[in-house]
């Protein structure tokens, strides 16, 4: 999708150089490789349909921002924020509403002076080891690129790691910087996304101990028994722990499970209304496809069921799919998600060495 929608005839313009674009260089417009045996004309049916939402979202967009550089969060907003926010918009939207705006006005140079600091050997070297393991599949994080990303990607995960030490680096992490780097092209933006994220939205996800990480894997699976009961017995009788099917889900946030476009619509709302969107995602993908995951008869089944529920034409269609994360789960209010939290976290907690 374009990253500055401005009109009708822009946007037209550039969809047709991007689809004219990928067909020669084999790549996404945020730098990912086509597989050989990527389906254009799919995409560009389904494209050609989307571009039509994304015209009249960027034009209600513009009229409701008016040039600002600041928002207030409100039901209208969030209301948007719902609809999907034009790439143009995301940096501004997600460092609003997630609160990293503030932060970064709050502490001018404190990026900086992060990376300016005594680096930490054994941190610097485990950065460095997964940097080149970061989007091989993607052009623009090969050191070959003009516009190549991974020393941006190096310093928003080292100035990271620094300023939350108990954290410092964890693998997962690399990926959700990249992606932040992809949209905001700017590395302080994405270092206050990731304090977020990892400090406020997501905490423990990322911990030595993963404890968030763990604690919602046990909700996921308290959620299912309670809404998609089938489900939930057919793991219990097949001995399948949610880690071993869901973790990657969870850490990577949808991340190289979903297509490029359905994981940036997700964290259009993550930012906006927090961890809880997670679990609509999750409970989507599961209650949509139960009759899929019913026909496990094994284990293996099992992890080829949750893997095959992740593709397809009902993913694809990021708008249609987002707007059946708010309507197919049923209600999730945070009151529940917190009370739930606190028994599972009890559980884990029980069962750590």
């Amino acid at each position: 999708m374009d990253t500055a929608i401005k009109s009708t005839n822009g946007t037209r313009s550039f969809m047709n150089q991007s689809t004219a674009k990928d067909r020669a260089d084999r790549v996404d417009p945020y730098g990912f490789k086509r597989s050989d045996d990527f389906d254009y004309e799919s995409y560009e049916e389904l494209m050609s349909e989307y571009l039509v939402i994304l015209t009249r979202r960027s034009i209600k967009w513009t009229r409701l921002l008016k040039g600002k550089r600041k928002v207030q969060k409100n039901v209208k907003l969030k209301r948007y924020v719902r609809k999907g926010i034009p790439n143009e918009h995301r940096a501004l939207i997600w460092m609003a509403a997630s609160g990293g705006q503030d932060q970064l006005e709050k502490n001018p140079g404190y990026y900086q002076s992060m990376l300016l600091s005594h680096h930490d050997s054994k941190l610097v070297e485990t950065i460095r080891t997964d940097l080149n393991r970061t989007f091989p599949d993607n052009v623009l994080f090969r050191k070959t690129s003009d516009q190549c990303l991974l020393k941006a990607l190096y310093n928003v995960l080292l100035a990271y790691g620094h300023h939350n030490p108990s954290v410092g680096y964890c693998q997962g992490m690399n990926f959700v910087a990249g992606y932040l780097l992809l949209i905001t092209r700017d590395e302080e933006k994405s270092f206050w996304l990731m304090d977020a994220l990892i400090g406020r939205i997501l905490p423990d996800y990322y911990s030595p101990a993963m404890m968030g990480l763990k604690m919602d894997q046990e909700v996921l699976g308290e959620l299912v028994k309670l809404k998609i009961p089938r489900v939930w017995q057919v793991m219990v009788e097949h001995n399948v722990m949610w880690t071993l099917v869901v973790s990657r889900w969870f850490i990577c946030l949808y991340i190289d499970i979903l297509p490029v476009e359905t994981v940036l619509r997700i964290w259009d709302c993550l930012f906006y209304e927090g961890s809880k969107i997670l679990f609509r995602v999750a409970l989507t993908l599961i209650h949509h496809n139960q009759a899929v995951i019913e026909q496990a008869q094994s284990l293996p089944d099992i992890c080829q069921a949750f893997k095959q529920i992740t593709q397809g034409p009902f993913v694809e269609d990021c708008h249609a799919f987002m707007q059946k994360i708010f309507t197919e789960p049923g209600s999730l209010s945070m009151a529940s998600l917190t009370k739930l939290r606190t028994t599972c976290r009890g559980r884990v907690a029980e069962g750590e060495p």
